[in-house]
Order: C-alpha cells, then sequence, then structure tokens
C-alpha cells in the first residue's frame, strides 16, 4: 500500500474511535468501538498462554481487532436489536472497507470475516465467546443506572452458549455471573436502605 492508501484506511478506521456503543464505562460514558475491540485484543493476549497449544491465537486476536470494522460506516446496532437487514449492511460495509487494501491483505481480511461468519473453526468460537463475555464483564463494570430493564437477566446468560466446551472460558463466565449477581443484590440492597420506615 502506497501512503495515501494507509492514511485512507486509518482514515476508516479512526471511525471506531467515534462511533458509541450500547455499552458504558466505569466513569458513565458510553464506550466507543474501538475501546471494545481495544480490550477485546487484550483480553485474547491474556488467555494466550494457556489456549495456544489448542487455537492459533494469533488468528483470534486478528479476529478481535477487526471483527467491528463494518461499523466504521453502519453504527453500531446491540445485538439483541440487530436484525438480517442490520447484518447484510455491515457485511456490505466490511466488503467495501476491504476492497482498499492492497490483494494480500485483502485476501487475509476477507478470508478472517468468512471465518468469523460461519463460526465453524474452533477460532472463530473462540473469538465469539470472548466477544460476548467482554461485553458483560463491561456491564458489570458499569454504573447499573446505565443498565437497560431486559439487562438484568440477560447479563446472567448472555455468552452461556459461546463459552459452552471451552473449560477457561466457562469458569470464567461463571466468575462474571457471580459478579453480576452480587451487583445485582448490592442494587437491591441500597434501593431497601433508602426506603421510608413503613413501607
Amino acid at each position: 500500500m502506497n501512503s495515501k492508501d494507509i492514511i485512507r484506511f486509518l482514515n476508516i478506521a479512526e471511525k471506531l474511535k467515534c462511533e458509541l456503543r450500547h455499552s458504558w464505562t466505569s466513569t458513565m460514558r458510553q464506550e466507543s468501538v474501538a475501546e471494545h475491540s481495544w480490550r477485546l485484543c487484550i483480553f485474547s493476549w491474556l488467555i494466550k498462554d494457556q489456549l495456544q497449544d489448542q487455537y492459533d491465537m494469533d488468528k483470534v486476536m486478528k479476529m478481535c481487532l477487526f471483527h467491528d470494522l463494518g461499523e466504521a460506516i453502519t453504527s453500531d446496532i446491540p445485538s439483541f436489536c440487530k436484525n438480517e437487514e442490520d447484518t447484510r449492511k455491515e457485511e456490505a460495509a466490511v466488503n467495501q472497507i476491504i476492497s482498499m487494501l492492497d490483494n494480500d491483505l485483502r485476501s487475509e481480511l476477507d478470508k478472517l470475516f468468512i471465518e468469523m461468519k460461519e463460526q465453524q473453526s474452533k477460532e472463530a468460537r473462540l473469538f465469539k465467546a470472548l466477544d460476548k463475555l467482554e461485553a458483560v464483564i463491561q456491564h458489570n463494570e458499569s454504573p447499573i443506572e446505565t443498565w437497560i430493564p431486559l439487562e438484568f437477566e440477560l447479563n446472567k446468560t448472555y455468552a452461556n452458549e459461546e463459552v459452552r466446551g471451552i473449560a477457561l472460558l466457562e469458569g470464567l463466565r461463571e466468575v462474571v455471573r457471580q459478579d453480576t449477581i452480587k451487583k445485582l443484590g448490592d442494587k437491591e440492597k441500597e434501593l431497601r436502605a433508602r426506603r421510608p420506615v413503613g413501607l
């Protein structure tokens, strides 16, 4: 790629810094898509030594890095709101962005996105489990005032299917579930403490 093409691609990637997700940070600020992808890469890096004998962790980290690239054009839509048309638009956006790359890079990313979409490889399934689990962890870190009603139950079950069969993540999912239950219990105690006596 020449200098102008590199800058052009980075200009597209920069939009992920500006695009906000449904999740909020611990300081009550909506997180960006880029922040989610960045921490997802850290997540995969933290567990790579424990899984590198079973998975191509370099590939998993690339999936974590690029999986939301299409949202630079389409914006983020929470998974519980996304429909088939949204998915088609995001896939078209990904193809549009990938077409900017030189042959080798284009081929690499194209194969990566096909693999993520098909969810047939163990690396794609691991990536998807990490992606969903990171969102649950982020919700636990955010003030509960930012949660919408369906998340009070969803945060206990989200990613359950995706982590099944990956022992490391099954254990981690249970720890995160207990964190959610504690957070909800703490909020209920706080509300009870605020109620006037006799009510």
